[in-house]
């Protein structure tokens, strides 16, 4: 896996993650110090309309920005985004009022709406070879994992001898960091661009999404993880508190154990896929975070709890390592950042429905009936995607084009009948049944 790391482009993206995620960690933990100094008691609720505004402008501006970073240098773009990630968060030691939190927060998250799928789309333009690209999915995800652990240990620390608008300084630095890293790392040109509407090419992505079999079964897979993975983000802390009668180290303890699940398949998955296809991989992991979910109301100890959000953890992983690879398979390079940010936008539309979901059903009617609701959406999620994600997942299909005249140059270069990889563009606007 570390070999990925001997491509120097690669390897200098990869840093520029790391320290942004170590900064954007830091600002999690900042953040929820800020919101109890403007609001006290009332915290909770400013940092859960703070997460809606992030999933909103996730939602609604990752197509927006995609369209606008294929008119753009992606040097140039994703340093400027970089850039505006941290000035905003420079502002936020110094607000004074809870709607100043709100516009600074959507200003972060629309940046970070065109950022991590462009970011997301350079990556197989640089590692061409799959079990390269492979690797790298992994390493990013540890990153990630890694970044849940020892970001809040790090902030600990630094709060032992600075006050909290620090950690914003820290954030500040990550983010100015891994601008800095992309500034100084040649990336490889974009694909040609065809003239087109910008509002065309705002639904370009979604277009794509919704006609590719394999994608489709993609987003209803990200409605089970978001109904397990709402239950972990948003209960945890009530499990472990009011149910187990626990304090915060076991909060923490509780995270950890799906941290460190979530890793563990991430080690494992490039050689889990030198054996089996994506498909029963990811519909493996999806089953189990369902299942995991539905034995919730019988967790009676914290150490039952975190061997259940380990195995939760591990499900994760391996439905959100392999995404890169479906959307890398699924699109023309000139296509691939729209469809990344179609991935993005559609999957965030499903945490916006769950995390309220595990929230308001876990305080109205309990936690196990929140579980049992979010298993049940999990579960059909997955029943879906049996339906809508092809076991026989060809990619290269025969088809014909009754469409296009006998002298066109895509029937010049192959017979009426004919066939090749398939993804959508504008000579196969449908998906092609398989013989």
């Amino acid at each position: 896996m570390l070999s990925t790391l001997r491509n120097p482009t690669f390897r200098h993206l990869f840093a520029a993650q790391l320290v942004a995620l170590l900064g954007t960690g830091l600002a999690t933990v900042a953040l929820g110090l800020l919101a109890w100094q403007l609001a006290g008691d009332n915290a909770g609720a400013v940092l859960g309309t703070a997460l809606a505004i992030k999933m909103v402008a996730y939602v609604t501006l990752a197509p927006v920005a995609a369209a606008i970073a294929e008119r753009l240098p992606r040097r140039a773009f994703l340093v400027a985004l970089d850039l505006i990630r941290a000035g905003v968060i420079a502002f936020l030691p110094f607000v004074t009022e809870v709607w100043q939190v709100y516009v600074l927060i959507f200003f972060l998250q629309a940046a970070s709406a065109g950022f991590t799928p462009s970011f997301q789309a350079v990556i197989p333009d640089v590692l061409k070879d799959e079990d390269d690209y492979t690797n790298a999915l992994s390493l990013l995800r540890l990153a990630e994992d890694l970044e849940q652990l020892a970001s809040p240990m790090l902030a600990a620390l630094l709060l032992t001898v600075v006050s909290f608008p620090v950690l914003f300084a820290g954030t500040t630095i990550g983010f100015v960091g891994s601008a800095l890293l992309v500034v100084t790392t040649r990336l490889p040109g974009r694909a040609a661009r065809e003239p087109g509407h910008f509002w065309a090419d705002v639904t370009k992505g979604i277009r794509i999404y919704t006609r590719t079999p394999r994608l489709r079964g993609l987003m209803v897979m990200e409605a089970s993880v978001a109904a397990a993975g709402a239950m972990i983000y948003v209960n945890t802390v009530v499990l472990v508190q009011a149910r187990l009668g626990l304090g915060e180290e076991a909060v923490a303890l509780a995270f950890a154990g799906f941290g460190a699940g979530s890793m563990l398949a991430a080690f494992l998955l490039p050689r889990i896929l030198e054996r089996l296809t994506d498909r029963p991989v990811m519909i493996g992991g999806a089953t189990l975070m369902v299942a995991g979910v539905a034995l919730v109301p019988f967790v009676a100890s914290l150490s039952a709890l975190i061997a259940l959000w380990a195995a939760i953890g591990f499900g994760f992983s391996l439905t959100q390592t392999p995404i890169g690879r479906i959307v890398n398979r699924s699109a023309r390079e000139a296509d691939r950042g729209a469809v990344f940010a179609a991935q993005f936008a559609l999957s965030h539309a499903c945490w916006l429905v769950t995390y309220p979901l595990a929230g308001w059903i876990g305080a109205g009617a309990g936690l196990s009936v929140a579980a049992i609701v979010l298993a049940i959406i999990g579960a059909v999620g997955v029943a879906a995607v049996l339906r809508l994600w092809p076991s026989d997942d060809q990619a290269v299909l025969a088809h014909d084009h009754p469409d296009l005249p006998p002298d066109h140059p895509h029937l010049a270069e192959h017979a009426p009948h004919h066939a090749h990889p398939i993804v959508i563009d504008d000579l196969h606007r449908r998906w092609p049944r398989a013989a």
